[in-house]
């Protein structure tokens, strides 16, 4: 960054976290668990509507958003968002009711308020598992952004140092100020965040507007990726429709990996309603709304802003993808190099990769296949000063090679199918069949497998490919990178706020220390805020792993669904059928555990939204044959229990029912009878 982009950046950070201290003290109130966690109760809709989309859109949505975005997947990610604002309106006057008459000040009280202190437990505890891999991967999309963009300038640094500096920031004003200097915060980040997008939005359609050709999306069943010559006449609207037209479908086919239609019936607003009306990092910002009707006016202004998310994020992912295809490519050798060298190890006879050695760089650099050669160097340093741009060629140091343990029974298994187009028909088929050699004698004696990855494209790094096109010393690039990095803070300082309240109030306060002062139980809230930080920042590189997925979008939806149809099924059958017994609390959770799991390793083949699909009629399933078998003598009745004005308000409700109109409107515009068709 030039001299003025420094000075933006800095000023922006110190001004987020100064108004987010100094928020949290005025009215000088004393330090109580309500004023820590819930900002006293007292917050208005305007803060809690950009509260809620800075905890939401993160360099989770910026990263692996618009990552998806730059893949086959197109608009169709934007199901995130817009099915998003129907279940805000929705969550606004089903949902939230009843939590502030409870006086709730965490999603599993309520369960101990509806069912028994034990569904209570088993969701405050998997609540807090998972809330340390959503930490993680926060922190790692993040990290993962500074990282690339750095490499892009020459620059090489560990992922543990922007995921250090990423936590720090978000714990300073989240240990100082809770709850209430998170939202303060919120409000300038969210601010920014939306106007950061737009920037690069702009600047993305600017670059295409003057680029002499483009490529289009890769072809998911042949894997080819087209290069189009761009007519000089037509502007950047018109080159983009030209080039993406299939990419503005939001309804993909049903036996599509990410998000098929199939999905939007039912599989994607679990997660949906779990996310948006369940889960604490979410809802702790409603349960401060000083009223019933500010908490439902702030949740329908979220809803109408994230309408607008889809347009800052998805959009310029798919321009990413046509303008900077290949480095996206070159980007993905570096997961390659370390997979297939355990593959290689493990398989020294396979003719699919090939050591080069630095005696032989030339050749090493004139590669041309069929398959790869990994070439070996002295250090990073060289890598970068030979600038090795050779696709087929995966470039790794000597002592990072040799680290790596000969290993047996190791697979190469491709994470797209085109990945398959690096190699000849024949040699794929080679590689296949030794695949069978490998698996029949591991099957012979039942020893263990390990596939070894190939991706063929880096599409998380879809944001760093466009921050590199921002102009430089104009304060825009340093504008933006604090926008991004607010993002990061912001959902980060969220989920730490979440789960130190649900760790604190669900877990310790209410099992082991139960006659803890109100002193005692912030000074633990600020502890376990620090330590969740440090395991953020340990978990953070882990989540770069290959194997693991090649987006941290899917990762995160996925491994929420071990919780979130349980979650969901025990909340609306509790507060439908009144009867229910209080025992189905545990029963539901549990069930949504062992069906979800078992789904996953039983029928691995079923798209992991549909599975949550499943997943969630089970749970009902289950609960409601309880229900007749052995109903309650008497409903259950929820009695008030707050000070607060619990009006409904009826303005909110025609605004979000006007929403929920405009949302359909734009299922309808990107469909085939839209401008996809």
């Amino acid at each position: 960054m030039g001299v003025i982009d420094i000075l933006v950046f800095v000023a922006f950070i110190v001004a987020v976290v100064a108004v987010g201290l100094w928020k949290s003290r005025s009215g000088g109130e004393e330090q109580s668990a309500q004023n820590f966690f819930l900002a006293g109760r007292g917050l208005s809709w305007w803060l809690i509507g950009f509260s809620l989309i800075a905890a939401n859109i993160s360099t989770e949505q910026f990263v692996g958003m618009s990552g998806n975005a730059a893949s086959h997947v197109g608009l169709a990610i934007a199901s995130y968002e817009w099915m998003a604002a129907i279940t805000l309106v929705v969550v606004a006057f089903a949902f939230l009711p009843y939590f502030l008459r409870a006086g709730i000040y965490t999603m599993p009280e309520f369960l101990e308020y509806r069912y028994n202190s034990a569904a209570r437990f088993i969701m405050a505890g998997a609540t807090v598992l998972i809330y340390l891999l959503l930490l993680g991967a926060v922190t790692y999309s993040g990290a993962l952004t500074v990282q690339t963009l750095l490499k892009q300038y020459g620059t090489r640094m560990e992922l543990w140092q922007p995921a250090a500096f990423i936590a720090l920031i978000a714990l300073i004003y989240v240990v100082g100020g809770g709850l209430k200097a998170s939202v303060w915060a919120d409000l300038l980040q969210g601010t920014a965040l939306i106007l950061g997008g737009a920037v690069i939005m702009f600047y993305a359609f600017d670059m295409l507007s003057t680029a002499e050709d483009a490529a289009t999306v890769v072809d998911v069943s042949t894997g080819e990726v087209a290069i189009k010559t761009l007519d000089k006449a037509q502007g950047p609207i018109a080159r983009f429709m030209e080039l993406n037209r299939n990419q503005l479908n939001m309804f993909l086919p049903k036996d599509d990996n990410v998000l098929p239609w199939t999905a939007l019936l039912l599989g994607l607003w679990i997660p949906n309603f779990y996310y948006w009306g369940l889960n604490q990092y979410i809802t702790q910002r409603t349960l401060g709304s000083s009223s019933l009707a500010e908490g439902q006016k702030g949740i329908v202004f979220a809803a109408f802003l994230k309408l607008i998310i889809p347009f800052v994020v998805v959009i310029p992912g798919i321009i990413a993808f046509n303008l900077f295809h290949e480095n996206m490519r070159l980007a993905a050798r570096d997961d390659a190099a370390t997979s297939l060298a355990m593959y290689l190890k493990a398989n020294p006879e396979t003719k699919f990769v090939a050591i080069g050695d630095a005696p032989a760089k030339n050749a090493i650099e004139s590669h041309s296949g069929p398959g790869f050669l990994i070439g070996l160097y002295e250090s990073t340093k060289e890598i970068d000063e030979l600038q090795v741009t050779n696709p087929f060629v995966l470039p790794i140091t000597k002592g990072a090679f040799d680290k790596i343990a000969p290993g047996e029974y190791q697979l190469f298994s491709a994470k797209e199918d085109h990945a398959w187009r690096f190699v000849n028909p024949e040699l794929a088929e080679e590689v296949s069949s030794y695949n069978n050699q490998v698996q029949a004698a591991a099957t012979a004696k039942s020893a263990p497998m390990k596939s070894q990855a190939l991706v063929a494209y880096k599409y998380d790094t879809a944001l760093a490919q466009l921050l590199g096109i921002l102009p430089r010393n104009t304060g825009v690039f340093g504008f933006v990178m604090a926008a991004l990095l607010g993002a990061v803070i912001s959902s980060l300082a969220a989920m730490l706020n979440a789960a130190s309240s649900i760790f604190t109030l669900d877990l310790v306060h209410k099992y082991l220390m139960p006659a803890a002062s109100q002193a005692s139980i912030v000074k633990l809230g600020r502890i376990s805020v620090v330590v969740f930080a440090a395991i953020a920042c340990g978990l953070a590189p882990a989540l770069g792993d290959p194997n693991i997925s090649n987006s941290i979008f899917t990762i995160i939806q996925e491994s929420q669904g071990l919780i979130s149809p349980g979650i969901l099924a025990v909340f609306v059958v509790g507060l439908i059928l009144r009867k229910c017994p209080r025992t189905a609390g545990v029963v539901g959770l549990i069930t949504s555990i062992v069906c979800y799991a078992g789904l996953k390793v039983t029928a691995p083949t079923i798209q992991f939204l549909n599975r949550m699909a499943i997943v969630f009629g089970i749970c009902v399933a289950v609960m409601v044959l309880m229900t007749l078998l052995a109903p309650l003598k008497e409903p259950v009745t929820f009695e008030s229990k707050t000070q607060l004005d619990v009006t409904s308000s009826k303005g909110a409700l025609t605004a979000g029912i006007v929403c929920v109109i405009l949302t359909l409107a734009l299922y309808v515009i990107f469909s085939p009878l839209g401008v996809a068709g």
